[in-house]
């Protein structure tokens, strides 16, 4: 006697035969940047040189859950995809002396339950997905079925430290991605100040925001990290990626933005813009100040030159600075010294970091492999000084209260000092007021 519930598909023999039947083979090419397979073996060359007979398991990664059974989009893992060049959910590497062995979960195709039944990895939900010699031969490396993979059980501890440290030296494919990456995150700027009028008019922040994530996921695989745009008071938060208030016609605007390419790599640009296309005399006060920092950090970014000179060339034109407005409680030197660091209350953040796979990149290294370390030609970096003058900070006049500014731009290091990637952005205050004139009109 039947329960009353409907039969399973699975469970009925007709439609089991009459799915399985009739269709053409879709194209099912594993779609690969271009030299992403190449550069991969290159680097497990290097993870060779560097754990020579260890045993390394690095995963893919899977998208969290959004809520129920709605996922998050899927993101590679940075580590997995720098080894590999493959970004397929769920997969598994193993990696001994520059040789990889990829564990793949397979598609499935007609004739198969899963064809229909499996939401993750059927074909009539997914797509056409390559077959497990396809990726091998895209890869140039040994793919299994996921199933066949065996957790060697080795120690695993230091790997994304050696991991972090060998990404922070670029090889020339990795530059020009990070190159396309910056250009096309420029030409997402200009996007962003076309709509500015729109913003204005009642559009606001979260026009300007979708409008980058809108080039961004047309050009590349999305924004490189939550995109910041804040007007006004918003501007001196220095995560603003809520970006739920209006574009104030008078006030500054605060872009920071990055666009991740195919390959993962990512830009990370901030330029501060007058929404009206003129700085007031206040606004521009504050911006000289950062563009002065700024210049000075940069100076300071190049082979032999420590991680940290940067940092410390920036701190001390905003202490100066703000030393020559009154806004500091003690002298100079002491708010320099380790133990002051007055003039921090208005820039908290650090002044740069490394760039890559990663906005912050190359996080998990030693200290001092990063901030203690000497620059190398090869590495990527940002600069960033900024102000963050907050609307309701008492130690600030009026006219000072509720601008912020950043000004943050992306730097390779050379052989013989650095390339800033992202010069096609204007710095100064009055390269920013032409463009924005030119470009929102």
């Amino acid at each position: 006697m039947s329960d009353g519930n409907p039969p399973r598909l699975s469970e009925i023999p007709a439609f089991l035969d009459y799915i399985a039947q009739d269709w053409d083979t879709p194209a099912r090419t594993p779609t690969l940047v271009p030299g992403a397979a190449e550069a991969a073996a290159a680097h497990r060359r290097r993870l060779a040189a560097a754990l020579p007979g260890r045993t390394v398991v690095v995963q893919a990664g899977r998208a969290p859950v959004r809520n129920n059974d709605t996922y998050y989009d899927f993101r590679v893992d940075s580590d997995f995809y720098w080894l590999t060049g493959c970004a397929v959910e769920n997969a598994v590497a193993v990696i001994v002396d520059g040789a990889a062995t990829l564990y793949l979960p397979p598609p499935a195709r007609p004739g198969e339950i899963g064809f229909f039944a499996d939401a993750a990895y059927g074909e009539l939900w997914v797509g056409p997905s390559p077959s497990l010699a396809e990726w091998s031969v895209a890869l140039g490396a040994e793919v299994r079925p996921l199933s066949d993979f065996t957790d060697p059980a080795q120690p695993q501890d230091d790997v994304p430290r050696v991991l972090a440290e060998l990404r922070m030296i670029k090889d020339e494919w990795e530059i020009g991605q990070l190159r396309e990456a910056v250009d096309r995150t420029v030409e997402g700027f200009a996007a962003v100040l076309a709509e500015l009028p729109a913003a204005v008019e009642g559009a606001g922040e979260r026009w300007l925001q979708g409008t980058f994530d809108r080039y961004a996921r047309a050009y590349g695989n999305g924004p490189g990290y939550p995109t910041i745009v804040g007007s006004g008071p918003h501007a001196p938060t220095l995560h603003w990626v809520r970006c739920d208030g209006p574009v104030l016609p008078d006030e500054l605007l605060l872009l920071d933005m990055g666009l991740e390419v195919r390959s993962g790599y990512t830009a990370d640009v901030t330029r501060t813009f007058p929404a009206s296309g003129t700085f007031s005399p206040a606004q521009r006060q504050v911006h000289d100040l950062v563009e002065k920092a700024h210049r000075a950090g940069m100076a300071q970014v190049g082979p032999g030159h420590r991680f940290t000179d940067f940092h410390h060339a920036a701190m001390e034109v905003i202490a100066r600075g703000l030393d020559d407005w009154g806004l500091l409680p003690v002298s100079v030197d002491e708010a320099l010294s380790d133990q002051g660091q007055h003039h921090r209350r208005y820039l908290i953040c650090g002044i740069g970091h490394h760039l890559g796979l990663d906005v912050h990149d190359c996080a998990q290294s030693r200290p001092e492999a990063y901030h203690g370390a000497v620059m190398e030609a090869g590495m990527v970096l940002t600069v960033e000084p900024g102000l963050y003058f907050h609307a309701h900070d008492r130690t600030l006049p009026p006219e000072l209260r509720g601008i912020g500014v950043r000004i943050e731009d992306d730097l390779l290091v050379t052989a013989s000092g650095a390339e800033i990637l992202s010069d096609a952005l204007p710095i100064d205050a009055s390269g920013l007021e032409r463009w924005t004139k030119e470009v929102s009109r």
